[in-house]
């Protein structure tokens, strides 16, 4: 009997990597709703064996899960005070048209998110945008993937702008090397200045061009009449809001983690009366939190079962004891973002950072330059809904498809890698 069952059955790893096929599959052809895609690898992971219950749902007692809804809660009293609206009137004035709008938006979110947590600024900065383009008249699909892209793009510009940098950090540390602050910035900056210039130019007519989505049950979707919301409510969503902000970039300081910062702030509205916890949960999207909880197991089985680390060793083995550094530079930088897709920026990076660090001290090059590829290449989660947080948390509300973030993002990560392999040789010397 247990040989038949060894026989039947297949590793644990090979069930990981035929659930990432069908995950893959369902997400591009959406025959059946992103979450529910989700739900399915997440449940079948468990029924295969490859994870236990605790381990498949972890991903919804996730940090960024909580800090979702909390942000949700946050953004949704800023849009049902009419603050959103307010502040949207103000920026649209500045910005005369849609080209300027996305610039500015692109400007503000990629710098926040040199020293704020990428999710963290797009979380803070999504109600804003939705009510620019509410007052604007420009439809928020063209407003928020600039967005969330500009958040990834921005991690890039410091030590502490994404998780990924620290990993990195941390092992050159072990061999008495080190990035500086804004020594990221060096790739990051360039990125983000060509990102700008491509989504305002180029860019501009591959953004999606989606009416908001007819779900009556968010509150971003509902046009409502402002006028009779008492001054005191407006006021207070926008005080908290700020403070909640404050909190965030003050994590270390204060010792307070960021979703504990956004909890703190929903809890806030609806005890000061802002808004109401009926209107709170209203405001949550649920269907963002199925997405992203979900997905989270399929890394954590990719990550258990090794067949993450299979698919690194497969790709840089193929190149032989003795890769040329510019190759594995190259082949390093793709395999990250491709994997980055898919899994957490932070998952990744921590995956492929020791197997570049000990490669490149075989060859005897300066190890800096590969790990910077992985950083960058790691942050490069463009062309999926669930490669980072926060473009999970716009795809309700701009009513995305994932074709939608392969369409818009794939053209990203081509410019990020061209810009990557010019600059990388010449920053850091492989053999200085």
């Amino acid at each position: 009997m247990t040989l038949i069952k060894k026989e039947v059955f297949m590793s644990p790893s090979t069930i990981t990597l035929l659930f990432l096929l069908f995950a893959v599959v369902m997400f591009v052809f959406e025959k059946i709703p992103l979450g529910l895609t989700s739900m399915i690898v997440c449940c079948g992971l468990v029924v295969t064996g490859v994870l236990d219950i605790q381990e498949a749902f972890t991903g919804f007692i996730d940090s960024n899960v909580i800090l979702f809804v909390a942000m949700f809660i946050v953004g949704g009293a800023l849009f049902e005070t009419g603050m959103a609206n307010k502040i949207g009137g103000v920026v649209t004035k500045f910005a005369k048209s849609e080209r300027m709008l996305i610039v500015t938006i692109m400007v503000i979110v990629g710098f926040m998110s040199g020293v704020l947590s990428n999710t963290g600024t797009a979380a803070v900065l999504i109600p804003v945008v939705i009510g620019i383009a509410a007052k604007s008249g420009y439809k928020r699909s063209r407003l928020l993937m600039p967005l969330v892209f500009a958040a990834a793009m921005g991690g890039n510009l410091s030590l502490i702008g994404a998780p990924g940098n620290l990993i990195a950090q941390s092992a050159l540390k072990n061999i008495n090397l080190s990035f500086g602050f804004f020594e990221y910035a060096i790739v990051g900056l360039p990125i983000l200045i060509a990102g700008i210039i491509f989504y305002a130019t180029i860019g501009f007519k591959i953004l999606p061009n989606k009416e908001a989505p007819a779900d009556d049950d968010s509150v971003f979707d509902q046009q409502q009449d402002f006028s009779n919301v008492p001054k005191w409510k407006q006021i207070l969503s926008l005080v908290i809001l700020v403070l909640t902000l404050l909190g965030m970039i003050f994590e270390e300081q204060t010792g307070i983690k960021l979703c504990i910062a956004g909890c703190l702030g929903a809890l806030a509205l609806i005890v000061t009366g802002v808004i109401s916890e009926k209107e709170a949960l209203k405001a949550i999207d649920l269907k963002t939190i199925f997405l992203f909880g979900g997905t989270l197991s399929l890394a954590a089985a990719l990550e258990k079962t090794g067949a993450g680390e299979l698919i690194a060793d497969k790709v840089i083995g193929a190149l032989g004891s003795h890769p040329s550094p510019y190759i594995l530079t190259f082949v390093v930088f793709i395999l990250c973002c491709v994997m980055t897709n898919f899994m957490s920026n932070t998952a990744t990076t921590a995956l492929m950072v020791p197997i570049c660090l000990s490669i490149a001290q075989g060859m005897g090059a300066d190890p800096r330059a590969v790990l910077m590829a992985c950083v960058i290449g790691g942050s490069c989660a463009y062309a999926t809904p669930i490669g980072m947080p926060a473009n999970t948390m716009v795809v309700g509300a701009g009513g995305y498809t994932f074709m939608d973030y392969a369409k818009s993002g794939f053209p990203m990560i081509i410019i990020a890698t061209v810009i990557s392999m010019i600059i990388l040789p010449i920053a850091f010397p492989f053999y200085p």
